[in-house]
């Protein structure tokens, strides 16, 4: 079994370029959700995830409903600002759903609602709006390997 992390809408194409690369190194599965602030032929994104393309397990979809039609038994975990709920207070399980929203906005209202247990934070200083994308991902990501023991990691 493997993490998962989905972006809702992505619009800067380094950042889910570090973020494939990020899931390369860990088999971890990549879900994007259209429509993408960018085409997925971008330089940008393709440089950002070097040459690691080929290692990354990645999907389509085309709303985040499709995803958790598709994954009906998982546990999704979204990350927002609005979260009371740290990400270091979640007992993660191999196979979760990481959902990040899109760099400007963050997820949508609907799924935040929709979501309430599940909503979790990263803790920042009060001077600071967020955290840039793929940082936050590769934290949130990496307790989560570390709390099932890196399996399958070196």
């Amino acid at each position: 079994m493997a993490f998962h992390i989905v972006l809702v809408e992505p619009e800067i194409p380094a950042n889910t370029g570090n973020i494939s690369r990020t899931c390369a190194a860990t088999g971890t599965h990549l879900h994007l959700v259209r429509p993408l602030g960018f085409r997925t032929d971008d330089k940008t994104l393709k440089r950002a995830g070097l040459d690691y393309w080929h290692a990354v397990k990645l999907e389509y979809h085309d709303s985040f409903q499709e995803v958790k039609d598709k994954y009906p038994d998982g546990r999704f975990f979204c990350a927002t600002t609005k979260a009371s709920r740290s990400y270091a207070d979640i007992e993660f399980r191999d196979g979760d759903f990481l959902v990040f929203g899109k760099e400007t906005k963050g997820l949508s209202p609907d799924i935040l609602a929709a979501h309430p247990d599940t909503c979790i934070r990263i803790p920042i200083s009060g001077d600071v709006r967020s955290l840039n994308l793929s940082n936050s991902a590769a934290i949130v990501l990496y307790e989560a390997l570390r709390q099932t023991g890196f399996s399958g990691l070196t």
